[in-house]
């Protein structure tokens, strides 16, 4: 094997994008990690100007063109790239010119890279947010006892007819708060692990959406009946969706929205990594509706509890829907615009056998 095979060899195999340019800017060589990223053949855009596929600002390409001329390397992190199919990239590159003439461009792909750095700290936040509220949780719900446990008390050691509505007042509240506080701390027992269909469970979900709403919001379906049965806890799973649903069709309620729909769509993604862990399947159910979306200034912190863009909100359904979303080790994403706002429950298909023979992690 001559010493240029070798060399083709070996850029051939690295997961790193390679393109070779020649002194006009145009493509002489991709590798297929290259070929894989910019959605075309090496053959295809052999002797092709790069600005032809790969579109960027006036400054990028006089980058490469002084590159070029000085024969100094250059990189530069987190640029934006868009190929011709419309794809956009956010990729680091480095440039590196060649000794008998063209540079050498090596791209890193960041997308996977900053959704993987996101999701992790989504993660985190919200697992801290959850520890935090759990103790003050916790100390809210000793003294609330002492509190209604006093007010019977007092109650029966009143004569006067009138006083008893202050007393009852007084225990009502502490119901009231105790129901709160039990919210906040999440199911007592541990959830049933069954075999689950993710299709029944939404067309369960759209049976109590349609009995709560009538015919004033339309549902749409779009499925993908590949999806196969998991390990879940089904009345958890039910709960998590109708959350988000009973969000989306509140915050249209409230607003006015004209004719207002919810979208649900499935779909089975392969080898996806949430958080820190790489699934082989994942079902993806996205739900998107066409309310007024969330307001900027609550959208990181829309999963911690009591957390609402609402005014009647109670703050804890999306916090609920995401604790249960961590349990069968996903996450919930989301995106928003006025008219559009789009939530994507990851869901792994293959848990664990320690999960899925003790239980969920609570």
């Amino acid at each position: 094997m001559s010493r240029s095979q070798s060399h083709k060899q070996i850029l051939d195999n690295l997961t790193s994008s390679v393109l070779v340019l020649n002194e006009s800017l145009c493509i002489q060589y991709m590798n297929p990690a290259a070929e894989m990223l910019l959605e075309a053949s090496a053959r295809r855009l052999k002797n092709r100007p790069i600005e032809e596929w790969l579109s960027s600002s006036e400054a990028e390409l006089d980058v490469l063109r002084q590159s070029l001329c000085s024969g100094h390397p250059y990189s530069k992190r987190e640029a934006r790239l868009v190929t011709q199919t419309g794809q956009e990239l956010t990729v680091d590159y480095s440039v590196n010119p060649i000794p008998d003439g063209g540079i050498l461009l090596e791209i890193q792909a960041r997308d996977r890279l900053m959704r993987i750095e996101r999701e992790e700290e989504l993660l985190t936040r919200h697992a801290s947010a959850r520890i935090l509220v759990r103790g003050l949780a916790h100390e809210i719900k000793n003294p609330l006892g002492g509190i209604r446990g006093a007010a019977q008390l007092l109650d029966r050691e009143l004569d006067r007819e009138e006083l008893h509505e202050y007393t009852q007042i007084i225990i009502e509240e502490a119901d009231r708060l105790r129901h709160l506080v039990d919210r906040l701390l999440g199911p007592h027992k541990l959830p049933v692990i069954e075999r689950v269909n993710i299709h029944a469970i939404l067309e369960h979900v759209c049976s109590l959406v349609k009995a709560e709403t009538g015919n004033r919001v339309k549902l749409m379906r779009d499925y993908d009946p590949s999806i196969p049965e998991f390990d879940g806890a089904r009345g958890q799973l039910i709960q998590a969706v109708l959350n988000i649903i009973r969000n989306a069709v509140q915050a249209m309620e409230e607003t006015g929205t004209t004719a207002p729909q919810v979208m649900l769509r499935t779909r089975a993604l392969r080898q996806i990594t949430l958080g820190t862990e790489r699934h082989r399947l994942v079902c993806s159910l996205e739900i998107i509706d066409n309310g007024p979306g969330i307001p900027d200034e609550i959208a990181d912190t829309i999963f911690y509890p009591m957390v609402s863009s609402r005014a009647q909100g109670s703050g804890l359904g999306l916090s609920i829907a995401q604790s249960i979303m961590n349990q069968h080790k996903g996450l919930i994403e989301f995106t928003s615009e006025p008219g559009q706002t789009r939530f994507n429950l990851f869901i792994p298909l293959e848990l664990s056998h320690d999960t899925s023979s003790q239980g969920l992690d609570r």
